[in-house]
């Protein structure tokens, strides 16, 4: 079996859709070279957690940085068509930001709630791409939906995971001391030991809507993802993945963050996910653009000049 690095054509209408909607799935994308190299580094992240696997609701698990561990999911952000569909959807050079395994076990699947990637992240700009690519079928009823046109709403929400300040004060106050003394919340030490409930809720952001309990109120859209698809959304749209349904197999999911020109450093109170590593020793600060680090985030793909 041999790889195909080079990206099929991508349908202008496609384009246009995602930045319309801020989602879209592109079909048949990653030839079986890719598919089987995703789900070897999936499986493999799954047979050697670390201190970065965890979940919120289990048996969800969710890793950070996994392609660190893997050869495979490694060789699969560096020479698949990935970040080359990404950067032809944004029309622009794209750097490599962070990845994530999430696995879910065969039986009933649990949902992910809803939410807005890049309030995890110590990082801002109109061009955070999310691409989610799955190592088994997964039908609409367990896979990603998202609120159509929720990343155009130019609002920052509450991520719904950290904890509680009422459950710890003196924590909350020492972050508050922290923040204000332009201190990063979550710091390398992470990267060996880390948990979503490290970070503290922030009480300035406005809460998610409660759009499970609302859904005829939203505009949601979602779809039937099978292997070999890229599912691309916008770093600020609300999205989830469905529960309820019965599988019989497990839905290994893998998801790259991919960031386009405009996107620079900004110090978040919400911050909920570690820096990459390597960026903690640059000491960045609010305004950077992700160039400005090439090191840590080298060009993954650019334009060819005409």
């Amino acid at each position: 079996m041999s790889a195909d690095s080079s990206c099929q054509p991508i349908d202008p209408q496609d384009i246009a859709a995602f930045h319309r909607d801020g989602a879209v799935l592109l079909k048949n994308c990653l030839d079986p070279y890719w598919v089987n190299i995703l789900t070897q580094g999936l499986d493999f992240i799954h047979d050697h957690p670390d201190g970065m696997s965890a979940g919120v609701n289990m048996p969800l698990r969710i890793d950070q940085f996994p392609a660190k561990h893997s050869p495979d999911l490694q060789h699969l952000l560096d020479d698949s068509p990935i970040a080359e569909i990404v950067g032809t959807v944004l029309s622009a050079p794209v750097r490599f930001y962070m990845d994530q395994m999430f696995y879910k076990p065969p039986g009933p699947i649990f949902p992910s709630a809803w939410h807005q990637d890049t309030s995890y992240y110590n990082i801002e700009g109109h061009q955070v791409i999310r691409a989610w690519v799955c190592a088994d079928p997964a039908p609409r009823d367990v896979s990603i939906e998202v609120v159509r046109g929720s990343h155009l709403w130019n609002i920052t929400y509450r991520p719904p995971v950290g904890m509680d300040p009422a459950q710890d004060p003196e924590g909350a106050a020492r972050l508050e001391r922290d923040f204000a003394e332009g201190k990063i919340l979550i710091g390398p030490e992470a990267h060996e030991q880390w948990t979503y409930f490290d970070s503290f809720l922030d009480p300035s952001l406005p809460p998610l809507p409660n759009i499970e309990a609302n859904r005829e109120s939203f505009d949601i859209l979602g779809w039937d993802y099978a292997p070999g698809d890229v599912l691309l959304f916008h770093g600020n749209i609300l999205h989830s993945a469905r529960g309820g349904a019965e599988l019989p197999h497990p839905r290994r999911a893998h998801a790259s963050l991919w960031a386009g020109p405009d996107v620079h450093y900004l110090r978040r109170r919400s911050q909920a996910i570690p820096d990459p590593l390597k960026l903690y020793d640059f000491a960045p600060r609010d305004g950077q653009h992700l160039s400005d680090f090439n090191e840590v985030f080298p060009l993954a793909w650019e334009p060819r000049l005409a």
